[in-house]
């Protein structure tokens, strides 16, 4: 018994030219680019509406959504620059308060002296 080709099935074997081929000549038709179009155009709308109705519940639901972890990285993130300038001037100031040290000069080293026991008696 002959099993019937799906047409995934049958594009695959007609390989990746002719698919090509098939895809421009389809596209070539203004009827159908305009269908495809309008499809897309749907889905984008019913997506945006589902996205809405979802942060809609989560918000009945009092549970964070994504667009509300988002703003709360990007808080996160500012006060975490502000810290980290902080910091900075803060060792700054530090810095500005602690007394120099004096930078080491070469020490005078005298000629080393002889010692008692070696001096020559003359």
């Amino acid at each position: 018994m002959r099993e019937e080709k799906t047409l995934f099935q049958w594009l695959y074997i007609l390989g990746e030219e002719k698919l090509t081929q098939f895809a421009k000549e389809v596209m070539a038709n203004p009827r159908f680019a305009e269908s495809l179009g309008k499809a897309f155009e749907r889905a984008a709308k019913t997506k945006g509406q589902m996205d809405r109705n979802i942060d809609t519940l989560l918000g009945f639901l009092n549970i964070p959504s994504k667009r509300d972890y988002k703003n709360l990285l990007v808080k996160v993130e500012a006060v975490q620059g502000s810290l980290v300038n902080l910091n900075i001037k803060l060792d700054r100031l530090l810095a500005a308060q602690q007394p120099k040290k004096p930078k080491p000069s070469p020490r005078y080293r005298p000629k080393a002296s002889p010692t008692p026991g070696s001096q020559q008696q003359g």
